[in-house]
């Protein structure tokens, strides 16, 4: 009989059903990383929601452990390199508290505008400053939604009930799902120029972290007011501490924080931030919801399994597996490269199969690369919910096959078409069934993918080697692999460089003020 450990405090149904579904459950919260690691040994499955810690540590001593499942969206807390590294498949449960969380960034709008916490601790105490709380009407206010995936697109439609315009910025935002949701689609500083509130809804990514800062702050309308009720980090908050001081920004609604549990932080203590402690989604209905969702998905997966909202592993049956297995890491890679050097809305998306694997069930591939497509700017794609996002999105998607070809035994070729150009990237399996790179935008490279590259696009002239290599080794960077392709001789080139370590921005933005370079991205995989 499988046994199933709940560490955190969750609805009384998740145990319920784990025990009608014949599974033994036991309900240990509050534990230290210590006790939880001297225990893990004796489960196959984890729940969690977001306390505990499900570290490197944690998961290497559950010898057992088949499954962790996350009561809710995030998997912060959840170590997910690690546990596929030892085959434990990692699952959340996406959707089932969009509408909680999305209704607390609207109380935060109502709470900023009205001081509302302020007035009622005022009038609790007797004082009766009615002059003291002059408020703001939503009504005909821009709000501006930063992240117009599923939360943002609720707290879209609240706001519109509310007679305001609605801006959003969502580089994967498509004009037409702008237009079906009634939101005006922008770039990022007309929003920022625009919206008497900002609201922020995007996952925490090396692109979003800190996208509110001075500089962004600068370019607001004086008397702006900002809501964060998606990831902590997302604003810098000390900026905003400055920017509340000095009056350009009126209020902050805060329920996320960079540090939590937020015992301290500099925005404490200023009646012109509401905060609160993390409760987007803490709603009994969410609760429920995603603790029913959690067992249910786990039990599947234990007794049957099935696998469903998996983060690390594709819904996949046992025939096909073997098969599928090394073409899966392709997808993903094929993907995630792609997602993560488009900037703009996507339009369509092409997925052509080669030789030997145009005999293969090619649907689940598909999935895995929408899903390494729309990771870097969507918060728990996984297989499951990423064809379902790019159909909302009015994302067209096509596959292709061809039995022949000339020099490789099989090509997975990917090409994406945005609202500004066309690209594609293709890869193969060699050596083993391992996924390599072997074009870029038309341009023949030979590139296996670590965990940390650069991508470089640049005119193809002497002396960019050199000062590559000179800028990186000034600051440490230690060159793993270096791939070169490029088209006609002095036209356009590109690199595809592995570092034993991520390249940070600021060493990115010297690379891209070396001559001839065009383009120069961080990228992980």
């Amino acid at each position: 009989m499988p046994k199933v450990l709940i560490s955190d405090s969750m609805s009384p149904r998740a145990a319920e059903i784990f025990a009608d579904r014949g599974i033994e459950v036991d309900v240990i919260t509050d534990m230290d990383a210590d006790a939880l690691a001297a225990k893990i040994g004796e489960y196959d499955g984890l729940a969690v929601r977001s306390a505990t810690k499900a570290t490197e540590t944690i998961i290497a001593a559950g010898d057992n452990l088949k499954v962790i499942g996350r009561a809710g969206i995030g998997v912060d807390n959840i170590d997910i390199p690690a546990a596929s590294g030892r085959g434990i498949v990692v699952m959340n449960t996406p959707f089932g508290n969009s509408i909680t969380t999305a209704e607390h960034a609207i109380a935060m709008i109502f709470s900023l505008a009205r001081s509302i916490p302020e007035a009622s601790q005022s009038t609790h105490a007797g004082k009766w400053e009615k002059s003291r709380f002059m408020g703001v009407e939503l009504y005909g206010k821009t709000l501006g939604i930063i992240g117009c995936g599923n939360i943002g697109a609720i707290v879209a439609d609240r706001a519109l009930g509310l007679k305001m315009k609605v801006a959003a910025y969502d580089p994967f935002l498509s004009p037409e799902r702008a237009g079906v949701i009634g939101v005006d689609k922008v770039e990022l500083d007309e929003l920022f120029g625009r919206a008497d509130f900002i609201s922020l809804h995007t996952p925490m990514t090396d692109a979003t972290k800190g996208i509110i800062d001075s500089a962004a702050i600068a370019k607001m309308k004086d008397g702006v007011y900002i809501i964060n009720c998606a990831r902590g980090g997302l604003i810098v908050e000390e900026d905003l501490k400055v920017a509340l001081d000095e009056g350009k920004v009126a209020g902050a609604g805060m329920d996320v924080f960079v540090q939590e549990p937020a015992k301290e932080n500099i925005l404490f203590g200023d009646e012109r931030v509401v905060a609160t402690p993390h409760l987007g989604a803490s709603t009994n209905e969410a609760q429920v919801n995603v603790a029913i969702q959690v067992a249910e998905q786990m039990s599947d997966y234990l007794l049957t399994g099935a696998v469903t909202n998996a983060l690390n592993m594709p819904s996949v049956s046992a025939e096909d597996a073997p098969k599928l297995m090394p073409y899966m890491k392709l997808a993903e890679q094929l993907g995630s490269f792609a997602g993560q050097v488009t900037e703009s809305a996507l339009k369509k998306v092409k997925v052509e199969y080669c030789g030997q694997a145009s005999d293969l069930n090619t649907k689940p591939l598909t999935a895995v690369v929408l899903q390494g497509l729309l990771s870097p700017l969507l918060e728990s794609v996984n297989m499951v919910s990423a064809p379902a996002i790019a159909k909302e999105r009015n994302i067209e998607i096509t596959e292709s096959t061809c039995d022949t070809l000339d020099e490789f035994q099989t090509i997975v070729r990917l090409t994406v078409t945005t609202e500004k150009q066309v690209r594609s990237v293709a890869g193969t399996l060699a050596h083993g069934n391992k996924p390599r790179l072997i074009e870029i935008k038309d341009i023949a490279i030979d590139a296996e993918l670590g965990a940390d590259m650069l991508y470089i696009t640049n005119e193809d002239k002497p002396g960019f080697i050199g000062a590559l290599g000179t800028v990186l080794g000034e600051a440490g960077v230690n060159i793993a692999t270096f791939n070169l392709g490029r088209g006609e001789g002095g036209g356009d080139a590109i690199a595809l460089i592995e570092t034993d370590g991520p390249v940070s921005e600021a060493l990115a933005a010297k690379v891209r003020a070396l001559p001839h370079v065009v383009r120069a991205m961080p990228l992980k995989f």
